[in-house]
């Protein structure tokens, strides 16, 4: 099947081009080769023109699919038929942040500086608890002591010497857990780069997306723009997190609460050569 031919914009391949060198980074270290990936790529392009291209009115079929991105009919059928499975990794993450989220927003778990409680395991007398933590949280038949022990396990949470459980990050970001970390990776960077496609092509209205830059700088200069950063960023997060816990607490059960927002901060630095572009640029 042909297609009518169109210039892609320069300033987008480059674009494209930029983001992928850090993904193919990833992929080449666990030995993704390019066959696989473009499997990959072919889910991705018929999730997209499903959900993202719909034809006003009619029904998206196979062959709509394939005219809009040049996957194979026999390629789109069994892609749509594998679709919906489920993601354990995205529940168990889903769970934690909750958790934490709670932890470090209801008056019961932290202090008023927002400093999370260290909790005794079970509930006792009075004193507020890892057990009654994670039990305000999850509706379902979920131990503590699971989430306690799967915690342990990735560095969340650590047991000081009076046997309580102490909050080890100011947000759900595991030191282990590869599974973890990947689901957290691919989330983040997809609405970071989401909100980006979304500005880029006009639509409205554009989200909030900026960044601060400078290059030839020295690495004691970055280290102390690194601290101020991690200061400052937390302080921003936390109070958000504690405004949406609020909010979602208040709007609980609403027949239009079916939004969802996140909010990222990142930091990088690297080392430029002489032939950087980013050395160039003032």
């Amino acid at each position: 099947m042909s297609s009518v031919a169109h210039e892609v914009p320069v300033a987008v391949a480059r674009a494209v081009r930029r983001l992928l060198r850090p993904l193919v980074r990833l992929l080449i270290r666990y030995s993704v080769s390019l066959p696989l990936f473009a499997q990959w790529l072919k889910e991705v392009y018929v999730l997209s023109a499903e959900q993202d291209f719909p034809a006003p009115g009619e029904r998206v079929t196979d062959s709509r699919i394939t005219m809009l991105t040049g996957v194979h009919r026999k390629d789109v059928r069994r892609i749509r038929a594998e679709e919906g499975q489920s993601n354990p990794a995205a529940k168990s993450v889903a769970l934690g942040a909750q958790v934490a989220a709670h932890w470090l927003t209801s008056p019961s778990y932290c202090f008023d500086n927002g400093e999370p409680r260290p909790l005794y395991r079970l509930n006792t007398e009075g004193e507020p608890s890892f057990e009654a933590l994670v039990e305000e949280v999850s509706r379902q038949d979920l131990r503590a002591r699971s989430v306690l022990d799967e915690w342990l396990r990735l560095g969340v949470v650590a047991i000081d010497h009076e046997e309580r459980v102490c909050l080890q990050t100011q947000a759900f970001v595991p030191e282990a857990g590869f599974d973890e970390k990947a689901f957290i990776f691919g989330m983040t960077a997809h609405d970071h780069l989401a909100a980006g496609v979304h500005n880029l092509l006009g639509e409205k209205p554009a989200f909030f997306d900026r960044c601060v830059y400078y290059n030839n700088l020295t690495p004691d200069a970055v280290e102390k723009l690194k601290a101020q950063i991690n200061d400052e960023a937390m302080v921003l997060l936390k109070s958000i997190n504690r405004k949406a816990r609020e909010l979602q607490k208040r709007d609980s059960g609403k027949a239009d609460a079916n939004e969802r927002f996140s909010l990222g901060v990142y930091f990088y630095r690297e080392k430029l050569d002489e032939q950087s572009e980013d050395r160039r640029r003032d």
